[in-house]
């Protein structure tokens, strides 16, 4: 710095300059007039001539004689140091271009490069270079990030934008919904080359898509049964669109916020519902009622109806086995009159008198002492006949065949002592002959 002559003194009223006094030192201000350029383009380029040590040799020996020329002695070169400078200068910011080319990538994103503002190709995560301006230019795009659009609402669902959220279904009614879509880039260079407005291109598709899809169903079906539904079409409608329209976006999630009736009607909706949950919940009370009491009157009526078919089924069975043992009585009667006469007699009185509490003495034998244990004989008739009673229970029910003969014990049994004397004989002969 001292062989450039610059004084580094803030303090020195004559900071950087040299110590060669100037013509107008000591002047005051606005008496001098401008500085010469020239001059200031000799001091600087003597400046550097003197810092790169180079000197214009003397091509005039004679000078001391001669008069006219420079007046004499030796003077710098100037050119051999500008021409260094020169190239100096331009070296450094030659390299200085280069080196803005260089650019890095983050992982997660892409980076594309312009040749001339047209794509020319893409490069990934790391240190990348390319030509420096006005050839090429680069830009780095996050692909790895979810981003999100909001349709009807804007950072809270309390802050609607009802020109967004306010949709006609297909009954003719108006719904707001507020829904947000998450998508990601599958082509960061469609991405940037196919939207002039990426986020605005995505929200108006969402919009368009939703509207569409509430357009054809019913009012209750969006509110309640089918926002599942209603959010799985719409995220494949705009995957559709989008596709359509190049814009190299892959929707990942379509999630509605709030599904709701207009504030405006707020209150009559929600009465219109409670009024529609009583009418279910009477429905359901119906029902129930009518599941309870139905098949029990069915019931009933079946059992009613086979106790009917069960009776009629006995009293045909009856009949028929009455009118057959008629028909075989009529058949032997056919044969011997009398002797079956006589067996329909015996067996008739053996009935009636097997249930009486009597007892039939023949008092003709000629015998005036009687005596009979008449306790010991009504014990014994109903002890017998409750024995009857239990077999043929057990033969109803299936204990006992059919066929089998009860024990002579069981039978029930009256004595009766009767003496045949000619008359009654002559008196069977008699009937026996009409």
């Amino acid at each position: 710095m001292k062989r450039l002559g610059l004084k580094l003194s803030l303090n020195d009223p004559r900071w950087g300059k040299d110590d060669k006094p100037q013509a107008n030192e000591g002047k005051k201000p606005g008496e001098g007039g401008p500085p010469d350029m020239e001059q200031l383009w000799r001091d600087f380029n003597q400046r550097l001539n003197n810092l790169f040590g180079q000197k214009r040799p003397n091509n005039n020996n004679n000078g001391d004689n001669n008069g006219g020329g420079d007046g004499g002695g030796n003077r710098p070169d100037f050119s051999g140091g500008m021409r260094a400078t020169a190239g100096a200068v331009g070296a450094v910011v030659a390299l200085i271009w280069l080196a803005s080319g260089s650019f890095i990538v983050q992982e997660g994103q892409t980076g594309i490069v312009y040749t001339f503002g047209k794509v020319s190709h893409t490069t990934g995560s790391g240190f990348n270079w390319r030509w420096p301006y006005p050839f090429q230019t680069n830009e780095t795009v996050k692909v790895s990030q979810m981003r999100m659009v909001e349709i009807g609402y804007r950072g809270n669902i309390k802050n609607k934008q009802a020109r967004e959220s306010l949709m006609l279904t297909d009954d003719e009614n108006i719904i707001d919904i507020q829904f947000a879509v998450q998508f990601k880039l599958k082509d960061p260079v469609a991405w940037l080359m196919n939207n002039r407005d990426e986020e605005d291109t995505v929200r108006q598709v969402a919009e368009t898509s939703i509207r569409e899809i509430v357009g054809k169903n019913k009012m209750d079906f969006v509110l309640y049964e089918g926002r599942d539904k209603v959010a799985f079409e719409t995220q494949q409608l705009m995957q559709q669109i989008l596709d359509r329209y190049a814009s190299g976006v892959l929707v990942s999630n379509v999630t509605l916020q709030a599904v709701q009736p207009p504030e405006q009607v707020q209150i009559a909706f929600d009465d219109a519902v409670k009024a529609g949950q009583d009418r279910e919940r009477q429905k359901n009370e119906g029902q129930a009622y009518a599941n309870d009491v139905i098949p029990k009157a069915r019931g009933t009526a079946s059992r009613l109806m086979q106790e009917a078919e069960g009776y009629r089924s006995m009293v045909v069975e009856n009949a028929t086995g009455n009118a057959s043992r008629f028909k075989q009585v009529l058949v032997e009667y056919q044969k011997a009159p009398g002797v079956t006469r006589d067996r329909m007699y015996l067996e008739t009185m053996q009935q009636i008198f097997s249930s009486a509490s009597k007892v039939m003495v023949d008092a003709k034998s000629g015998s005036n002492l009687l005596y009979l244990p008449l306790d010991k004989l009504i014990a014994q008739a109903a002890a017998t006949d409750a024995q009857a009673a239990a077999a043929r229970a057990a033969q109803a029910a299936g204990g006992v065949p059919a066929n089998t003969t009860l024990p002579a014990d069981l039978m029930p049994s009256v004595e009766v002592n009767r003496q045949r004397d000619p008359r009654s004989r002559d008196t069977s002969r008699d009937r026996e002959s009409r």
